[in-house]
């Protein structure tokens, strides 16, 4: 189809508008995330940037009764939309937000007792680092600016490096993301659930402002929302329980003990939001969440417990992804066939809507790669190792941008599920050097957790693009623009708000340098302790992989198998131990939902739950705001 046929998101009007709010929205993220411990980041479809999107349209409609050309157009809202949750990605405290913290910490905590000095610090790149002792003492004390020529020269080459890094890793992504967006997006129709409230919501003919049904969600919400505030400010108020809860108190009597955190929450936005996951998937999130559960009390009771870290629950979950990895490119393998037919010869293949052209995306890839790896080696890292950190990486990050597209889980977040942890299990650490171990350490601020991981965004910005018909190369240039220019205004943001007030101050919450903290003393650990091979790791591994093989064999062979083993891989996440319970509640609703009244049912309650999303969203930014004005603690929505 030619390309007179798109719609133009990528205006120099929504250019203008996200370049004004792109600082804007980083310095929020910095004030909630790293003062007040809520994250919106953390949670999709992203608070803030819906937030933000609510108040452009609103902003839109009333100049749009003065002049239709003041007004901003869907295309523009949605693409306004897609490099605002590029940005909060990149800022967020799974990313940048950990990167700055690392860049001076051993040089300013280094002691005799902690040895780093001899231990590690001869393998920190100086072009990846902040050594200047002069330039630190403000950054960590505070009272000073970062507009001296000593501080923004110390930060300048690590930032220049990093920059480029995130750069060319996000371009990499974004080559991926068009191999796959054909056969994920038209051909297996991925429902992707997280953009379902940001599309209704620009969608000028859907009436969903207009729909009753998602008013009332959003009173509830908003209601819930109200009360909890005034409760915050007067205790007397009652307090609405739908924020986590630990239960473990009730259950300490053997074996119960040995399941460790049991919380419960009904927050209404993830009740909204869940409630259009599919409902095999719903059901096998909290199910399984309830057999890993069983797993460690059956472990205490059988004593398996002396096992290091049993049952092995993060290496069980990479088996699932590798797994889950191999059947879906099993499933794509015609697509992928008739790609590698078009790179080798010419062929009738179109990629007209796509990002970009195929070819151009494989030689992305391919060169993309090439800079990481001589990077990862003038870092430190040995070059064996790169082509293995890096696999491992870009293999999680496909999973989890097919997490979201299938599964449409609000929080995925792959604690100690990342390319060092499984490295080191295979390897220990002795084979792989202080080089390649103190690169791991720095690594550490894109693999933290993925709870903000940008390869999801991208991808649901396709879909969005190819849902409202806007120019998908357009929307490819908005991404890259957005990691451009948020990765600069993220080191702005930053390190202006650290020069002014001071990391170790305490007007910053503990993550300000408990990042570093935890990220150096575990390299001080590796290099102190050698690990060998983990082989019950490696064999847990297996295990999982066999696990998942079982399960999609089960699901291909029975269309009435309930269990997918996607709700497997995220049983023992931080996500699903505070968000299990309302995944519970949206699949009790819709199963009820769907069993008595049908699909059109279900299709009409749908704003409803939106309705919960969007209160909930509205109502807690706009408490987080009046927070920061006013300098107080209010209630916060989440965690």
């Amino acid at each position: 189809m030619p390309n007179a046929t798109f719609q133009n998101g990528l205006t120099l009007k929504s250019f203008l508008i996200t370049l004004c709010l792109i600082p804007i929205n980083i310095f929020w993220i910095v004030q909630l995330e790293v003062i007040r411990y809520t994250f919106p980041t953390l949670v999709h479809p992203l608070s803030n940037v819906v937030f933000i999107l609510f108040w452009l349209l609103l902003i839109g409609c009333s100049l749009k009764k003065i002049s239709p050309k003041l007004g901003i157009s869907s295309p523009e809202l949605l693409t306004i939309y897609v490099m605002l949750g590029i940005v909060s990605s990149l800022g967020s405290a799974d990313m940048m937000q950990i990167l700055i913290t690392i860049l001076g910490h051993p040089f300013r905590f280094a002691t005799p007792e902690n040895q780093w000095r001899e231990l590690f610090w001869k393998e920190l790149p100086p072009w990846l680092t902040v050594q200047d002792e002069k330039a630190l003492v403000p950054y960590y004390e505070g009272g000073s600016s970062f507009y001296i020529k000593r501080h923004l020269y110390a930060w300048l080459r690590p930032a220049l490096a990093y920059i480029s890094f995130i750069f060319v890793l996000m371009s990499v992504m974004l080559c991926i993301n068009t191999l796959l967006r054909i056969q994920w997006t038209e051909r297996e129709r991925l429902t992707y659930p997280i953009i379902q409230l940001p599309l209704e919501m620009t969608d000028t003919r859907s009436r969903f402002f207009k729909n009753k049904l998602m008013w009332f969600g959003f009173s509830i919400a908003a209601l819930i929302s109200i009360v909890n505030l005034l409760n915050s400010i007067y205790p007397a108020v009652p307090y609405i329980p739908v924020k986590r809860q630990n239960l473990h108190q009730y259950f300490t009597g053997h074996p119960w003990e040995a399941m460790g955190y049991f919380r419960v929450s009904f927050y209404p936005f993830v009740i909204g939001i869940g409630f259009l996951i599919p409902l095999d998937l719903l059901f096998s999130c909290w199910m399984f969440y309830g057999v890993y559960k069983i797993e460690l009390m059956l472990g205490n009771i059988m004593g398996w417990r002396n096992l290091p870290r049993f049952p092995y629950f993060n290496e069980q979950g990479f088996g699932v992804y590798v797994g889950l990895l191999g059947f879906a490119l099993w499933t794509g393998r015609i697509h992928f066939k008739g790609l590698v037919r078009h790179l080798l010869r010419s062929s009738s293949l179109d990629d007209s809507r796509e990002p970009m052209p195929y070819r151009l995306a494989v030689a992305g890839i391919l060169a993309g790669l090439v800079l990481l790896t001589i990077f990862s080696y003038r870092a430190g890292m040995s070059l064996w190792v790169i082509p293995i950190f890096f696999g491992i990486y870009f293999l999680l990050a496909i999973m989890i941008g097919r997490l979201r597209a299938e599964l449409g889980f609000l929080v995925h977040d792959l604690h100690y599920i990342d390319p060092h942890s499984m490295i080191i299990a295979g390897f220990g650490t002795r084979r792989l050097g202080a080089g390649t171990l103190t690169v791991f350490s720095i690594y550490k601020f894109f693999n933290r957790a993925y709870r903000a991981h940008p390869m999801p965004v991208q991808l649901e910005a396709l879909k969005i693009a190819e849902r409202r018909n806007i120019n998908p190369r357009h929307i490819a240039a908005a991404i890259l623009l957005a990691t451009l220019i948020g990765s600069v205004s993220v080191f702005w943001v930053l390190l202006d708000n650290y020069y002014r007030h001071g990391a170790e101050t305490g007007y910053y919450g503990p993550f300000a340098v408990g990042f570093a903290r935890i990220i150096y003393s575990q390299l001080e650990n590796w290099l102190n302790y050698p690990q060998e091979t983990d082989f019950p790791a490696i064999a847990f591994m297996g295990g999982g992989l066999i696990f998942t093989a079982l399960l999609m064999f089960l699901r291909t062979r029975f269309l009435w198998w309930p269990l997918h083993p996607l709700g497997y891989a995220m049983a023992n996440s931080w996500g699903m131990f505070n968000l299990w319970a309302c995944l519970f509640v949206a699949w009790g609703l819709k199963a009820i939902i769907l069993r008595h009244g049908g699909l059109k049912a279900y299709r009409q309650a749908i704003p409803f739950f939106l309705g919960l999303a969007l209160g909930d969203y509205i109502l807690g930014s706009l408490w987080s705001i009046i927070s920061i004005v006013t300098n107080t603690t209010l209630y916060q929505f989440f965690p």
